[in-house]
């Protein structure tokens, strides 16, 4: 088990679950059940076995296996794997996400982004959260399989966390990780992994002692943070020491620890090993060393990499037989169902083989339940009320709260609620997108951080200017504001505002909707999900949410209603097709497919008074979807002398501006100054809004600014010249209300920075080596901007009395680590207590120093507590030797280090190590 203030303590190995999976399903066991069933064979065909619960699950589906064509088998070790209807086999698609919260299925609780949650330093907030977004994928898969649909982002196996090592910061990925350190990375990982799978957090034991809640998945095995736009090609060889003592630790604890039940492998080479089919990694180190037994799944089309770009065979089936014979079973792609019937027939591979593949597969589809009636299933009785619930708010809310890190502080924060007028500026404000990062779902009522300052502090006049784009050079849509509802009417002579909408289930627009409904503003964005909510209105689409995910139409007609004369831009976006008509002329067409979201406009003069017929018709083909409908009014200024004129004209300004998913993210397809490919090259604020920033301080008001990013930025301007700088990542569905509070002081913001944050000017080692030296605060010996760990409150905190149980330890003994934190302030607040090991005089090279226990506290004014942490050499100050091949404790004298961040060191006391 692991304590709660982030100390590990193994569970015994003989208390991890399914130990009857894990004796069975040694390699051969699925050929040796198939011959024990020859019974099986001689049934009639409507006898099967594998819905007879009185047979273990090793059986049952050894026995679904074996009544399968060759074709059928290789069919099932795909992601989306067919319906076999003589078998009475349903379809079902392995893909499934759940970053923080389920995503892409529509509706659902958005947490802040996971780097977000890391920031937050709160184990047990994990627990919960990931436990809601357990339910929630429990209760929407049960309501899909009520509707008879059985289609991707509607299962059981999701394909979370991602817990590569976030090493540089310029990967635009590394907002999927818990940043930086190994073992912030271990215990946050540790405990979505449980919440998922249905463990209890204290004992690591399974809830159910027969199924299964979720299946997780530990991504991307192994050595994988970018660059993105090389993934298909490159070949990592770090040290034999990087490997074990970076890499793979996060790894091996979710297997030892969390029995993570399926892990991902990555798209590059290690050592000149494709990742999703090494024998090293997958045979040898995670099933031999490891003692794994769950299932290994490609990365999304990595088997084509195998023989495509790594050139490591020269055909699609050696591919294909290859990654099976290495340990992957499941392939994400079609490479299985295409090849793998050519490979046996070439005796590249044994149908034996697959076989045993396949059937570790079905046993992990009967473990969650899926074979047997869901009035067996205990998770299969959790209600649907619990998506989206007002306590899964309440928790998003909480977890938005503690991931804010305030980094700078001149007495400008928080804000007196008694101000006259606050200027919000900056192209993140009132941006939904600045809230979801990457892979997430639809929140019912995402709150903006505009509109969480102006709900924390009403009595506040806030006036809001965006003021420019995100990057140099976006077409930016987001840019233009909205066409407010009371300038639009579905008809004429109606006292509703809004456009009337009609959904179809087609991309022509033709036949009849399956939901008419009135849409107050258009403005709406669907990531790979169905549109079954949207994110700036609630609303059910339609009856048994009939809108599909892809391939769907809408069309808003009403009337437009300009409040002055004079000549209006009026402006559509979309991602696909939209055509826009007003007063039936057709003004925008572009009826085709997009990459991305796309805008057009055209210039029109419009009196007062009159009412304008209006016609915005969209289409959606596949994955994301967007629709926007905005306007210039006559006589508007240029954003940037807007901004300007809000912050001259208030008392004080925030600015609120960085990045968003839309820049930062996964093998992108845009580039732009400072961003290629999803990743950065360039990791100081984009130019387009440091010269704003500049331009708003020089007006003289205080200024606090506010960033909205997945990862560190190089914001030495920002440091010297403004006096409050917040960090609110990408903060989830209330990160607007938890920015709110704490700017105003009804949240005394406690997070710490789990990524280091480098100077502008900082000369990172190459994006493409891999090797440790210099990265991360564990190696970097430079001066970092702010440090891991950092963070700072409205109040101060004191430590004393650290001291050890003994000075002197063998390799496996346990020391007792303590110490008192006092509240020093006026304010109750969170310090995240943080244990650091160093090495006073190290016999080789290795990390400066380490993080190996932390523990947030919440204290009243005035109040202590004594923290206790559990050190023992042969587990937290273990190096890995490369000349003897494995891990070893050198004996000598190391420094316990205990303090606010990795640089502020409170206090410190030695201990002597002897391994002998």
């Amino acid at each position: 088990m692991h304590a709660n203030n982030g100390t590990v303590r193994h569970a015994p190995a003989s208390a991890r679950v399914h130990g009857l999976r894990r004796r069975m399903l040694a390699r051969g066991c699925a050929l040796a059940l198939l011959v024990a069933l020859p019974a099986v064979h001689a049934q009639a065909d409507d006898a099967r076995p594998w819905l007879d619960t009185s047979l273990s699950f090793e059986e049952r589906a050894a026995a679904l296996v074996s009544r399968m064509t060759l074709e059928e088998k290789a069919a099932q070790m795909q992601n989306d794997s067919p319906a076999i209807e003589r078998l009475g086999l349903p379809a079902y698609d392995w893909w499934n996400e759940a970053l923080h919260g389920v995503a892409r299925a529509g509706g659902a609780t958005v947490f802040p982004q996971a780097i977000g949650m890391a920031a937050s330093f709160d184990v047990p907030l994990m627990d919960q959260v990931s436990a809601a977004i357990s339910d929630e994928a429990r209760a929407k898969h049960h309501d899909f399989l009520r509707k008879g649909e059985h289609g991707r982002y509607q299962g059981l196996t999701f394909w979370s966390p991602n817990i590569n090592i976030f090493r540089d910061p310029r990967w635009g990925r590394g907002q999927e990780t818990y940043g930086e350190d190994p073992f912030l990375t271990t215990r946050m990982g540790v405990s979505f992994v449980r919440g998922l799978q249905g463990m209890d957090p204290q004992t690591g034991q399974p809830l159910d002692p027969k199924y299964r809640k979720l299946d997780a998945t530990a991504k991307h095995f192994a050595v994988h943070s970018g660059p993105e736009a090389d993934r298909h090609t490159f070949d990592v060889h770090p040290s034999k020491q990087d490997l074990y003592d970076t890499y793979l630790p996060a790894f091996e604890s979710l297997v030892k620890e969390a029995d993570v039940y399926a892990v991902m492998g990555a798209y590059n080479r290690v050592y000149g090993e494709s990742a999703s089919g090494s024998k090293f990694l997958l045979l040898d180190t995670l099933r031999r060393d490891w003692g794994f037994d769950g299932y290994v799944m490609s990365d999304c089309w990595a088997i084509v990499d195998i023989w495509k770009n790594h050139k490591i065979v020269e055909t699609p089936e050696e591919a294909a037989a290859l990654a099976v014979k290495n340990g992957t079973e499941l392939n994400c792609g079609s490479t299985y169902a295409d090849h793998l019937p050519v490979a046996v027939k070439k005796g590249l591979i044994s149908e034996a083989e697959l076989d045993d593949a396949l059937t570790r597969l079905f046993v992990a589809r009967m473990e969650l339940g899926m074979f047997d009636p869901p009035e067996q299933v205990r998770w299969a009785q959790v209600p649907y009320s619990v998506n989206q619930s007002a306590e899964h708010d309440a928790l998003a809310r909480k977890m938005a709260q503690e991931s804010l890190v305030l980094l700078k502080n001149d007495g400008v924060l928080p804000l007196s609620k008694d101000i006259r007028r606050l200027a919000v500026v900056g192209p993140t404000a009132d941006d939904t997108m600045a809230l979801l990062g990457n892979y997430y779902g639809t929140p019912a009522d995402p709150v903006t951080i505009l509109r969480g300052i102006r709900e924390a502090a009403p009595g506040v006049d806030v006036v809001y200017a965006r003021g420019v784009d995100l990057v140099e050079g976006r077409d930016d849509p987001a840019a233009t504001p909205l066409i407010e509802p009371q300038y639009l009417r579905p008809e004429a002579g109606s006292t509703e505002r809004g456009l009337r909408g009609e959904y179809f289930r087609n991309k022509d627009l033709s036949g009849t909707p399956v939901l008419v409904r009135v849409d107050q503003q258009i403005a709406f964005r669907w990531d790979r999900g169905s549109p079954t909510d949207n994110l700036m209105a609630r609303g059910e689409a339609g009856p048994d949410n009939a809108v599909p995910n892809d391939g769907f139409s809408i069309r808003w007609t009403g009337q437009l209603l300009p409040p002055v004369s004079g000549r209006y831009r009026i402006e559509a976006a979309a991602n696909d097709g939209m055509r826009l008509y007003v007063d039936g002329k057709l003004v925008l067409d572009h009826w085709e497919d997009a990459e991305r979201l796309r805008a057009d406009s055209v210039s029109l003069d419009l009196e007062a008074g009159r009412a304008y017929d209006i016609r915005l018709d969209y289409y959606e083909n596949e994955r994301d979807a967007a629709v926007r409908l905005a306007w210039d009014r006559p006589g508007a200024k240029p954003p940037f002398e807007t901004a300007l004129e809000a912050a001259n004209s208030a008392d004080a300004v925030v600015f609120v501006g960085g990045l968003t998913g839309d820049v930062e993210g996964e093998e992108m397809k845009v580039d732009y100054p400072g961003f290629a490919g999803g990743d950065r090259t360039d990791i100081r604020l984009p130019a387009t809004q440091q010269k704003l920033l500049e331009a708003v301080h020089a007006t003289g008001k205080p200024v606090v600014m506010v960033l909205t990013t997945g990862s560190a930025l190089g914001i030495d301007w920002a440091r010297r010249n403004v006096p409050g700088i917040l960090v609110a990542w990408y903060p989830g569905q209330r990160g607007g209300t938890a920015v709110g509070e704490a700017l105003f002081g009804d949240y005394n913001p406690g997070g710490r920075l789990p990524v280091t944050f480098y100077s502008a000017d900082e000369k990172l080692p190459p994006f493409d080596d891999y090797a440790m030296k210099e990265r991360t605060y564990r190696y970097f010996t430079g001066q970092p901007l702010f440090p891991f760990g950092h963070g700072l409150s409205y109040t101060s905190f004191g430590y004393s009395g650290l001291k050890l149980d003994r000075k002197r330890a063998g390799a496996g003994d346990e020391v007792t680590v303590s110490v008192t934190v006092k509240n020093q302030g006026k304010r109750a607040g969170d310090e995240v207590v943080q244990l650091y090991l160093a090495p006073v005089k190290p016999q080789r090279e290795r990390a400066l120093k380490e993080l190996r226990g932390f523990q947030r506290v919440h204290l009243q004014p005035g109040e202590s507590r004594t923290v206790t942490f559990s050190i023992v050499p042969e587990r937290d100050l273990r190096v890995y030797d490369e000349a003897a091949g494995r891990y070893t404790v050198d004996p000598g004298r190391y420094e316990v280090q205990v303090g606010a961040s990795s640089a502020d060191i409170r206090a410190s006391v030695p201990l002597e190590v002897a391994t002998r």
